[in-house]
């Protein structure tokens, strides 16, 4: 039992609820297994409360509900009145006070290192103040839920004995993010060839309590996702009672992230980074993309990947798979399927998806240019923009418009344009700036942090701003493999759209481990998520728009940001910035 899923629509208010429930019972199992695995120094108190040595199952093996009994005893009375009392017949514990607040220490430890949720099914309302005063109830009930498990562990500790609550710290006990679902009425002229879909609840709003920390069993995501040109709607059969379903915006396209229970961790990364829909869309509009994640392994077939299929279906939805397997636990997995859905629709659409950052960048004298700079993960595109936040002399402001996807277009005027994705960004902790993700920390979500590539997804925008045109003045390619000599500039331009094709669609990129490449590595235009997948009719887009951008006066080139050269992981991102200001500016 990795994540924990609370009711939302009760009342806490008292122990027996939390203790009587069978979320502790497993807990307690839980620790009972480690224990005899590892034959630790516990063991000595489940013994007391062993009843069948010849039962495996360990829920019968140990008389559990003894336990939960003596520890609802102990929030009302003091270890002693219940080895003196003839009323109770647990073992003598008064001469193990030590074990057994170990004991009460590690089950309190286990339940705030899980995974824990509350979901509260409520109607949904096109009322903006009753949505509120919704959000606002189950903010309650966590609050009430977090002081009830901290009031029980206490009481519980100081009736065993006192000499450990010397310092009281308010750890967070209750629930690190809360859904509020509900079952939408969807239009038959919106509805997809998938009956199980609308049986499922739907999650129309989020509640953080932060610090909201996650540790996944992945950290890296690996291969690419295979594109099948066929249906697989009509074979898929899910449990509603397994599954939520996340609407949400990406740039303007409808996607419906079907999320197993077991990954709403991943699930609760999307309040964070893409704007969610109402009900008033869901009803009335029919989805783009459908995206399952968690499926069965069985359901793949031999030749594919459970780490991700896209389906494209004859009525044009595409439908993206990813199997259910430790492996897939990283949140690369739930917003790149993701991003791939989004990019194969512009594709067919003919406008051209970009795997990159733009910015929309001011100088306090005034001046301001739209820079959007391409490239694979690690590529270096956000520390070059972070790193001009640090030239704060010369810099007003550094509004980051696309942290990671894009799409452009061509205006009837010819003029070029880009659009968003996200309303927020996934990105590696080491790759922030000194003390920037302790500054958001109440509002950021946090993967992995003690592990390489920990992760932060922190919001950033709003999603009237990522989906508004903006116009393009710098289109760049992040070069972080090759240092910049003497007497070089970080910045080059490209004078035709023959020579900005060479270096754009080869891709190159000397991988970070963010994804299981290592070393120089090369990737069709920097874009595993739809481009490759689609790669004839995305060249044809692609030289297109190159040739539009050189046309109409958008200046083309490469910006060396060294980020992949051992020594200038830091110089290299800020002198590229340094080098865009002076671009700027000039």
């Amino acid at each position: 039992m990795r994540s924990i899923i609370i009711k939302g629509d009760v009342s806490f208010n008292a122990n027996s609820q939390l203790l009587n429930s069978n979320i502790f019972k497993l807990l307690i199992g839980e620790i009972i297994e480690d224990s005899e695995k590892k034959k630790n120094s516990l063991m000595p108190f489940f013994d007391l409360f062993l009843v069948d040595t010849d039962v495996v199952d360990t829920l019968k093996k140990y008389d559990i509900n003894a336990i939960i009994q003596l520890l609802l005893i102990l929030t009302k009375n003091k270890i002693e009145e219940v080895d003196g009392s003839p009323y109770y017949c647990f073992p003598k514990l008064g001469n193990k006070k030590d074990l057994l607040v170990k004991f009460v220490e590690n089950l309190f430890n286990l339940w705030r290192n899980k995974h824990r949720f509350i979901v509260k099914e409520d109607k949904f309302t096109h009322n903006r103040f009753e949505r509120i005063f919704k959000q606002m109830v189950l903010v309650k009930t966590n609050s009430d839920l977090k002081s009830l498990v901290l009031s029980m562990y206490r009481q519980i500790l100081i009736n065993i004995s006192d000499t450990r609550l010397k310092i009281l710290r308010q750890l967070p006990g209750g629930a690190q993010v809360g859904f509020i679902v509900d079952t939408p009425n969807v239009k038959q002229k919106a509805k997809i060839n998938a009956e199980w879909l609308y049986k499922m609840e739907h999650v129309w709003s989020f509640v953080f309590e932060p610090p909201v920390i996650f540790y996944t069993k992945s950290n890296k995501r690996r291969g690419l996702f295979k594109l099948k040109e066929k249906g697989i709607l009509d074979k898929i059969k899910l449990n509603p009672q397994n599954w939520f379903v996340f609407p949400i915006h990406v740039c303007k396209k409808l996607i419906h992230v079907v999320v197993n229970k077991e990954y709403l961790a991943l699930a609760a990364g999307l309040g964070n980074l893409f704007e969610l829909a109402s009900f008033e869309i869901v009803n009335n509009v029919k989805p783009d993309g459908i995206y399952i994640l968690g499926m069965d392994k069985n359901f793949f077939e031999e030749d594919d990947d459970y780490n991700g299929v896209i389906y494209h279906e004859k009525d044009g939805t595409y439908v993206g798979i990813v199997g259910d397997d430790p492996s897939i636990d990283y949140f690369g997995y739930m917003k790149k399927v993701i991003l791939t859905i989004h990019n194969l629709i512009v594709i067919d659409e003919n406008r051209l998806p970009i795997h990159g950052a733009l910015a929309e960048i001011k100088l306090r004298n005034g001046k301001k240019a739209n820079v959007m700079i391409m490239g694979d993960s690690g590529a270096g595109k956000s520390e070059t923009l972070d790193a001009l936040n640090r030239l704060h002399k010369n810099v007003s402001e550094v509004n980051i418009l696309i942290d990671d996807m894009g799409s452009l277009d061509i205006l009837k005027t010819g003029e070029i344009v880009a659009y968003g994705t996200e309303t927020g960004a996934f990105v590696r902790l080491d790759d922030l700036q000194p003390g920037y993700a302790y500054s958001a920390m109440d509002r950021s979500i946090f993967m992995n942090p003690n592990e390489i590539n920990a992760r932060i997804i922190v919001p950033y925008s709003n999603y009237s701003e990522i989906i508004k045109p903006t116009k393009i003045d710098y289109f760049f390619y992040a070069n972080n493999y090759e240092k910049v000599k003497e007497n070089e500039k970080a910045i080059e331009f490209f004078d035709s759209s023959e020579s900005a094709y060479e270096i754009f669609s080869k891709g190159a990129r000397m991988a970070k481990g963010t994804t299981s490449e290592k070393g120089l590595t090369y990737s069709y235009f920097a874009n595993p998520f739809g481009a490759i997948q689609k790669k004839q009719q995305h060249d044809k887009t692609a030289k297109i728009y190159l040739k539009s951008m050189i046309s109409s006066g958008v200046k083309v080139g490469q910006i060396k940001t060294q980020l992949g050269i051992a020594g200038f992981e830091k110089d290299g991102p800020y002198n590229a910035a340094q080098e865009l200001l002076n671009l700027i500016n000039n």
